[in-house]
């Protein structure tokens, strides 16, 4: 039954997001729906990869070139229009989340915990995690509701059977980083995870194999359960034997999109896509799931996250972050 779901979801959607609403100006050179307003939130930076926010209102960025590594880092905004403070350097970040007064960064092949801020400096740093793949991308960290720690780990080639058992996954441990397990499996890159509020539901978009070509469903948006596996790299949405048990995906996105970030704003998930340039919108309740496009006019984005009623989006290109409110 869920391959196929899967079918005739793909076959529905075609693995394009619609246009949905008639997009219009809404301030800082991006379109919208009528009634969201769009300010530039900070700038100064390039490559931005993950954004998160303290418990004080500040903004948190860590920026990860493509290749070079040797200036990535973590930066601190403390108000909106403030110049972005230097921290710490890190290889490739491409996820944060503050877990009470402890921020924690994946990146390449660890997860760093920094403790004891004073000012603009942490007085502690410590490796909680090696790996899990030292091969692949360590991508978005969240906390859990159960207070462990939920990451995604990419593939570590396009559409190879993978060595580890921790590598095209979701893992999840302690803050600590004992109790290392995986959550699902099969999945390339599940590059953006989110928990819906009030559910526990885990929201991934995942990035489709790019050797597919015209071939590929498009990436995915996906409500993934413990102990899935979502076929990779045999399934792709085909169907067949290859697909057979695997599940059903809640709303397909544009394809070769670099789907990014996910977050849950106004009832809604939103996901970035770094290759279209837009931002795209799933209802999360009712029974259409169609995703359709929300934001237009960035270059590249990839970060994105929510503050009270706010949704903050970072543009990896520009290194500009905007913050959207309906």
């Amino acid at each position: 039954m869920a391959v196929a779901a899967a079918a005739l979801l793909l076959a529905a959607l075609g693995g394009s997001a619609s246009a949905g609403t008639a997009l219009v100006a809404v301030g800082a050179g991006l379109r919208g729906p009528s009634g969201v307003r769009a300010t530039v939130y900070a700038t100064g930076l390039r490559h931005v990869s993950a954004i998160a926010v303290d418990g004080r209102g500040r903004l948190w960025i860590t920026t990860s070139a493509a290749t070079d590594h040797s200036v990535d880092g973590l930066y601190v905004v403390a108000r909106a229009g403030a110049k972005p403070v230097r921290v710490a350097h890190l290889t490739e970040p491409l996820g944060l989340v503050w877990s009470g007064e402890t921020l924690y960064v994946a990146a390449r092949g660890q997860v760093v915990a920094f403790t004891h801020l004073v000012g603009n400096r942490f007085r502690r740093r410590k490796v909680i995690l090696d790996g899990p793949d030292p091969k692949a991308a360590n991508d978005t960290i969240l906390v859990l509701p159960n207070g462990r720690l939920m990451m995604s780990v990419s593939a570590t080639c396009d559409h190879c059977v993978q060595s580890s058992r921790y590598s095209a996954a979701i893992v999840t441990f302690d803050q600590d980083g004992g109790r290392l397990r995986v959550y699902a499996r099969g999945l390339r890159d599940a590059y953006g995870l989110a928990v819906v509020p009030g559910s526990g539901t885990i929201l991934a978009s995942i990035n489709q194999r790019d050797d597919l070509g015209a071939r590929t469903p498009g990436d995915w948006l996906a409500v993934v359960r413990r102990g899935e596996s979502w076929g990779f790299p045999a399934c792709y949405g085909q169907g067949g034997s290859a697909c057979r048990g695997v599940p059903a995906p809640l709303s397909v996105l544009d394809r070769h999109a670099g789907s990014g970030a996910v977050a849950v704003f106004d009832g809604s998930a939103v996901v970035t896509e770094w290759a279209t340039g837009k931002v795209l919108r799933v209802p999360l309740g009712g029974s259409s799931h169609r995703a359709t496009t929300f934001l237009t006019g960035f270059r590249t984005p990839l970060a994105a996250t929510v503050s009270g009623d706010t949704l903050l989006v970072g543009d990896w290109t520009t290194g500009r972050i905007y913050s959207i409110a309906g």
